[in-house]
């Protein structure tokens, strides 16, 4: 419905547009040619009044004589009327008969004012123009008074309404031309975009998100559409097997202690409790306690929640190593970042614990927080063997162990990966060594000033 409903409007508009243009043109084309006549006819009617004129100075006699107002000039037919100082006619052309130009007062003004004068006039059933011109007082029995000479507006007016037809039929016939041939290209160029829709909507119907729409070959919009939309399917498509892929991890994992704890607890119900038993219920209990926390706190993550706190990184390293002798805490003054603390305490804990569950077991910890170039990074080291390159790739991904039986629920690093990106940054293992990189604030005092509606502002140092 929506590329039909685009090239009827699209047709229409063209359509619109091509017979404005040329109703534009065709009144122009109508001024030009009818001005170019009409200023054709005034210079006949002026030579040829310059040529009486000429006759009345020169052979004055001839005005008389039969016929000698009668030459056409451009083989168009003149009508002629000569009269003297006192308006009375001297001589005219035969094709006047016995009929007088209505034009008495112009002859008068002329006459009284030596200027010659155009004027229209009807004579009968005809248009005139007429054209009077003052006679020179030369001697003659026309000295002094005036010639008028006509000609009829009628071939004008024929030439004028024919091109009126001819306009407005090429108008029509040009818009209908344009229309058809805009019907044409725009069916070829939403033939695409009618593909793309209806490939979308299959995919909307059957929920398949690796299905592609159809690429085209060319390299136009649609093209770049068909692309991009493609892209944004193989992200989802790549998002829903992350998705399969965590409910069928989790799945596994809840499994394992579910499973020891029925049987545990049928244990319990067919020979009683013992101190051992017991104490498996409550390991199994806060397994599965632990792991329903770390997925919680993974989805929450995950949520992106909105960060409004300023966060010293360097008090969270202090805090955390005043409850381990174990720890040791390298801090600038002061490394500031805007987020979540609770989050940020958590990652930090995470990483703390790995370093305990994966360094050796009298160890050191060692936690450096310090400010570079506008980051603030948070580094926890143990002093284990550390992560090949390959591990250190992995670390971070949900339910991965660095050993195959890793105690843990396999969340705590892909908790750390998620705060740290809700936060802007990132984080990365190299070896022993598990750094959280965050955009750091300016400074404190900058970072409190700010309000809650504006948005929180990221610096170099």
């Amino acid at each position: 419905m929506i590329p039909r409903s685009l090239r009827v409007r699209s047709i229409v508009a063209a359509a619109v547009a091509v017979l404005i243009a040329l109703i534009v043109v065709g009144v122009g084309v109508d001024l030009l040619v009818g001005r170019h006549l009409r200023h054709s006819l005034d210079r006949s009617l002026r030579d040829r009044a310059a040529e009486i004129a000429q006759l009345s100075a020169s052979a004055p006699a001839l005005l008389n004589s039969p016929g000698s107002l009668d030459t056409p000039l451009g083989g168009q037919q003149l009508d002629v009327e000569v009269v003297d100082r006192r308006g009375r006619i001297v001589g005219r052309s035969l094709a006047l008969g016995g009929r007088v130009l209505p034009v008495e007062d112009v002859v008068r003004r002329v006459i009284a004012g030596e200027v010659g004068r155009y004027t229209n006039a009807d004579l009968g059933s005809d248009e005139l123009r007429v054209y009077v011109a003052p006679l020179a007082d030369t001697g003659g029995p026309a000295a002094g008074g005036a010639v008028a000479v006509a000609g009829s507006t009628h071939d004008i007016s024929s030439t004028v309404a024919s091109v009126h037809v001819f306009v407005v039929v090429a108008v029509l016939v040009a818009a209908g031309l344009a229309a058809l041939a805009l019907t044409l290209l725009m069916g070829r160029a939403l033939a695409p975009l009618a593909r793309l829709a209806q490939a979308a909507a299959e995919i909307e119907r059957t929920g398949d998100p690796s299905r592609r729409l159809p690429e085209q070959s060319s390299r136009d919009e649609l093209a770049g559409l068909a692309r991009t939309l493609n892209a944004m399917l193989s992200s989802l498509e790549r998002a829903s097997a992350v998705e399969r892929r965590f409910l069928a991890d989790a799945s596994h994992e809840l499994r394992t202690p579910l499973t020891a704890l029925l049987g545990n607890v049928s244990y319990l119900a067919r020979h009683g409790a013992s101190p051992s038993l017991v104490a498996e219920l409550e390991d199994d209990a806060r397994r599965l306690a632990k792991l329903a926390d770390d997925l919680l706190a993974l989805s929450r993550e995950e949520a992106a929640a909105p960060l409004g706190e300023v966060v010293r990184l360097d008090e969270l390293a202090r805090a955390a190593a005043a409850d381990d002798p174990a720890i040791d805490v390298t801090a600038s003054d002061r490394v500031s970042v805007r987020g979540d603390r609770l989050a940020l305490e958590r990652a930090l804990e995470n990483l703390l614990e790995n370093a305990r569950r994966y360094g050796p077991q009298s160890g050191r910890i060692g936690v450096d927080v310090r400010a570079a170039d506008g980051t603030a990074l948070l580094t926890v080291t143990d002093e284990g063997v550390g992560l090949q390159p390959d591990e250190s790739v992995r670390a971070f991904e949900r339910f991965w162990r660095g050993r195959i039986d890793g105690e843990g629920s396999g969340l705590g690093l892909a908790i750390v990966r998620a705060t740290a990106e809700r936060h802007g940054g990132r984080s990365y293992a190299e070896g022993s060594r598990f750094t959280i990189e965050l955009p750091a604030l300016r400074d404190l005092s900058e970072s409190l000033a700010t309000t809650d509606g504006e948005k929180p502002s990221k610096g170099s140092p």
